[in-house]
């Protein structure tokens, strides 16, 4: 390949293959390797043999002197030692246990429990005779009993009602209300009761539940000269003509406040 090389020099070439210069020839062969342990990494980048530096353990690279759990060991030990992996797992005596533990790496029976003349397994979930407000479970031998908590209530303390068989309280609906009363001018007005605040635009109607509802009224009649009426929403059409601040009635004559010599009547139309 271009490059000289002496007697008996021997290097490798891509591919893992070793070559050496014999007589004049060369000669390759596949590099062979010598692994002497049980989990060896796989090669490093460029090189052609598994490394001992290191443990693959379930497809995952460990590095030396690591410790771990496989991830089916139930609570057994490994470690990385020189590319060997040794696991130790506990010695479990037989019996029972007090209570299992996802921490407790050995398996154990839970012991009943005994209460009121009735054996229940451990994990039993039972509630008192005629007392179904409490509830009582069963952990390893001996019965734990609390009641049933209840979500804190925002109603005082009269609107509270425990109804037969309930466990908790709960709030009555408020009475319904009779009216509306209005704080500012101490007024109360019955449910169905329509009134003006001051605005003769405005109208107010007491509803149902205690509120009040209150709308404007929009005026969509005009002409050039509408009568204002003390009290009335919208102007008068239909009452007359007010010109230069004189209020006159239907088809009555008049000077013009402009000039003497023209005469005005009120026409309302």
């Amino acid at each position: 390949r271009g490059i000289p090389r002496e007697p008996g020099t021997r290097w490798t070439e891509p591919g893992c293959q070793s070559c050496a210069c014999q007589g004049g020839r060369v000669l390759c062969d596949a590099v062979s390797c010598s692994v002497p342990c049980s989990h060896p990494l796989p090669a490093p980048a460029g090189g052609c043999c598994p490394t001992c530096t290191g443990c693959l353990h379930e497809g995952v690279a460990r590095a030396e002197g690591d410790v771990f759990s496989p991830s089916d060991g139930n609570c057994t030990v490994c470690v990385c030692l020189a590319g060997n992996v040794s696991c130790l797992s506990p010695e479990c005596p037989p019996g029972s246990c007090p209570s299992p533990s996802p921490a407790d790496c050995c398996s154990c029976t839970p012991e009943k429990c005994n209460f009121r003349g009735r054996t229940y397994t451990h994990g039993a979930r039972f509630s008192l005779d005629g007392d179904d407000c409490t509830t009582c479970v069963c952990q390893g031998g001996e019965v734990e009993c609390s009641f049933t908590p209840c979500p804190m209530l925002d109603c005082p303390q009269h609107q509270r009602h425990l109804g037969p068989g309930q466990c908790c309280s709960t709030c009555r609906d408020p009475p319904a209300p009779a009216g509306c009363f209005l704080d500012d001018n101490g007024v109360e007005f019955p449910v169905g009761q329509i009134w003006s605040p001051g605005d003769p635009c405005e109208l107010c109607i007491c509803q149902a539940d205690g509120s009040v509802s209150c709308q404007r009224t929009d005026c969509v009649e005009t002409c050039p000269y509408p009568i204002h009426i003390p009290g009335q929403c919208c102007p008068d059409c239909s009452a007359g003509c007010t010109y230069m601040g004189r209020t006159f009635s239907n088809n009555e004559t008049f000077p013009s406040a402009l000039d003497p010599c023209l005469s005005c009547i009120c026409l309302v139309r």
